[in-house]
């Protein structure tokens, strides 16, 4: 489903940011990027989900070559990626009847334990319910792969492990995840293939090895 090969990116004369990454997920995989703030966790991601161009190297999405692909290639590759919009957004944009609409929706928010807060503005909401909206969002098209950076940034830990069930949870129902995260704590209580980013090299870990 995705296949890094080589991947290193910088930024003008700088140092290079990512070295040489290489990683490959098959469908279904729940895998977990971990690192220190300035790691090159979100620019992995962004490179992933075609919002940045990588400065060397070869990026597979979907069977497709992604960086030679053209623009409506390109288009709809994104079109399979989920990233954490109203919650309706995503299917109105791809064109799904207004009835149909709601019927996801309101699935979705009782999953999420949101059904309530469905009305409500997103000022009224606690941090714990828009971050279930920003997943709600990232997932109501029903996407292939999902992709989340630092969806626990600024959240006590029980409100951070309840937003990682819920990725658990979306996985079990057979969409790949691709998370990034710079709790390493949290990431250890995860059922998943851990990587470390440290300052752009990636290296493979077991839950046990991460310390």
């Amino acid at each position: 489903m995705v296949r890094l090969d080589n991947i290193g990116k910088s930024y003008g004369a700088g140092a290079d940011v990512l070295h040489d990454i290489s990683l490959t997920l098959e469908a279904g995989d729940f895998c977990c990027v971990t690192g220190a703030s300035g790691a090159g966790k979100t620019t992995l991601l962004n490179i992933v989900a075609l919002a940045e161009q990588p400065s060397y190297g070869r990026l597979t999405l979907f069977g497709a070559d992604a960086l030679a692909a053209d623009r409506d290639t390109r288009a709809a590759l994104r079109r399979r990626i989920g990233i954490r919009d109203n919650i309706a957004l995503p299917l109105r944009i791809a064109g799904i009847p207004e009835d149909k609409i709601r019927d996801h929706v309101d699935e979705l928010a009782t999953w999420l334990g949101i059904a309530s807060q469905l009305e409500s503005s997103p000022q009224t909401l606690s941090a714990g319910e828009r971050q279930r909206v920003a997943i709600a969002r990232a997932i109501v098209s029903r996407p292939d792969l999902l992709i989340a950076d630092e969806p626990t940034a600024g959240r006590d830990d029980e409100t951070a492990l309840s937003l990682l069930r819920a990725f658990e949870r979306l996985h079990s129902l057979g969409t790949t995840v691709l998370i990034a995260t710079d709790n390493i704590a949290l990431a250890r209580r995860l059922e998943c293939r851990h990587f470390h980013l440290e300052e752009g090299w990636l290296t493979s870990l077991d839950t046990a090895a991460i310390q």
